[in-house]
């Protein structure tokens, strides 16, 4: 699968690893430009390039840079990628840490409700809870007991079973989060966020978040 990484930070540089190892034709991208990435390049065969070409192609675009600088993605990023492209988004919303306010968000929005509105497309939401070394080193295969299991938040039922047979490619077990709306569960904050949760274990925390952001996580 031909697969732009848009971001080469600790997520999107072990998605450009893992993503590779497993045969997929990767393309990564960063804000500093391609030049600055022919180490991650060398080191995984992954092909460095801008922002503007990395969905050339692609079946799937993962989006994993900082939710303050989605609204600075190029304009028409997406319109030389493959028909029907899946639209990944790693992304998180932390107003005091790194990104200041966004009132959308503040106000309600879920954040990748908020990010499909900046770019125009609908998105996936997967891959925002996990710690990068853990995503990098310990999936398991399908079937191991206590395997690690990650939320799934989409719209797009077919979008969404793409992104959950990656998931489950790299080694964890997916689970169905609900729609976009509903991706407030997994968001920094909630019971399931940045914990190693088994299948049963990610359902029960989904199911006890509240949608009420808890101080550290409103500007």
């Amino acid at each position: 699968m031909k697969i732009g990484i848009i971001g080469a930070g600790n997520i999107g540089s072990t998605l450009t690893r893992r993503l590779s190892e497993l045969g997929h034709d990767v393309s990564v991208a960063n804000s500093r430009g391609p030049e600055t990435l022919r180490e991650l390049a060398t080191e995984t065969g992954a092909t460095p390039v801008t922002a503007s070409e990395s969905s050339l192609g692609a079946e799937v675009v993962i989006v994993t840079i900082p939710e303050k600088n989605v609204p600075d993605l190029p304009v028409g990023f997406l319109d030389g990628a493959a028909d029907n492209v899946v639209v990944i988004d790693t992304g998180n919303y932390y107003p005091r840490q790194r990104d200041g306010l966004i009132a959308e968000i503040e106000s309600g929005v879920t954040e990748s409700r908020w990010v499909a509105d900046q770019i125009g497309f609908s998105v996936v939401k997967a891959f925002n809870g996990i710690q990068a070394q853990h995503l990098l080193e310990l999936g398991k295969p399908q079937g191991t007991p206590g395997r690690i299991a990650l939320p799934v938040a989409g719209d797009d039922a077919s979008a969404k079973n793409v992104v959950m047979d990656l998931v489950n490619q790299l080694g964890f077990d997916p689970v169905d989060a609900g729609g976009l709306d509903d991706s407030w569960r997994q968001q920094p904050g909630s019971p399931v966020y940045g914990r190693d949760f088994d299948a049963d274990g990610v359902r029960s925390a989904l199911g006890e978040a509240s949608q009420v952001r808890g101080p550290d996580w409103k500007a």
